[in-house]
């Protein structure tokens, strides 16, 4: 009860901070653009749509949990998800099939497109391949673990109206962090679920946080959310490695960004 009335005083706050990020895309639609990037890729989901993700391993994919899960709050099925990494306009530099699916025990769906304050820290999974995508094709980003208020930061994402290459925004920043949920004021939309937020470290970039959902500012401008990773993605990688039964279950809610494709289209929206 106290994380949840935490996050409400959060969200609420935010409607006096104002977005300075600039709204200008810049769209990657050739291979030489996505040369660095190959790791990032579209997850497609049999008859429900579209969402972004991330290699983190050759052979594991980092997206947002609601991804995974159908329009009555019921889980995919692994061998309906397929993962395509470096897609550009039907192509795709490396193609796998998912064959397990595995999402934060203490995450619970809901099929009506909102997501709860208290939900965001848990909205991950982790995917396995059914073969690895080797590093020649695409180098798997590392996680970053120190998130900075104010720390600049980038998202790469497909996304409705723009789902047939990544879309990439340079420049935006961490508005808040507290109790496992990062606000920033990054432009995402629908299929953007999933994709994951970057910050430079040194000469490369590491991912910082995944896309879980959006809401508004009290001027009307958007702003997303999304969670701090360390402690979830290591618990998800030990049980990925010695096997359980995922805690995949179906549940209340800022809105997530609604997976592409789905009746509106990836982010959940707060609900407040």
């Amino acid at each position: 009860m106290r994380v949840s009335k935490f996050l409400g005083a959060l969200i609420a706050c935010l409607s006096a901070l104002p977005v300075t990020a600039g709204e200008r895309l810049q769209p990657l639609t050739s291979r030489g653009d996505l040369l660095g990037w190959e790791a990032l890729g579209r997850l497609d989901m049999r008859g429900t749509g579209f969402c972004s993700a991330a290699l983190i391993a050759p052979d594991q994919v980092l997206t947002a949990a609601h991804c995974v899960f159908d329009n009555n709050g019921t889980p995919i099925a692994p061998e309906h998800i397929t993962f395509r990494a470096g897609y550009v306009s039907g192509d795709a530099l490396a193609e796998r099939k998912v064959n397990r699916v595995v999402v934060d025990a203490n995450y619970k769906d809901n099929a009506d497109g909102k997501i709860s304050g208290k939900m965001i820290p848990h909205d991950v999974a982790l995917l396995r391949l059914n073969s690895p995508i080797s590093t020649g094709e695409a180098d798997p980003f590392s996680i970053h673990v120190d998130p900075q208020e104010g720390e600049k930061v980038s998202v790469l994402s497909y996304g409705r109206g723009r789902s047939e290459h990544l879309s990439w925004q340079r420049d935006c920043s961490i508005l808040q962090r507290g109790w496992g949920v990062l606000t920033f004021d990054c432009n995402v939309t629908f299929g953007s679920s999933g994709a994951p937020v970057f910050v430079r470290y040194g000469n490369r970039v590491r991912i910082l946080s995944v896309v879980s959902a959006t809401g508004e500012t009290g001027q009307g401008q958007q702003v997303s959310y999304g969670m701090e990773l360390p402690d979830v993605v290591a618990e998800l990688k030990r049980r990925m490695r010695v096997g359980d039964r995922p805690a995949v279950q179906a549940a209340t809610g800022v809105t997530r960004i609604q997976v592409g494709t789905r009746s509106g289209g990836g982010a959940k929206f707060v609900r407040p």
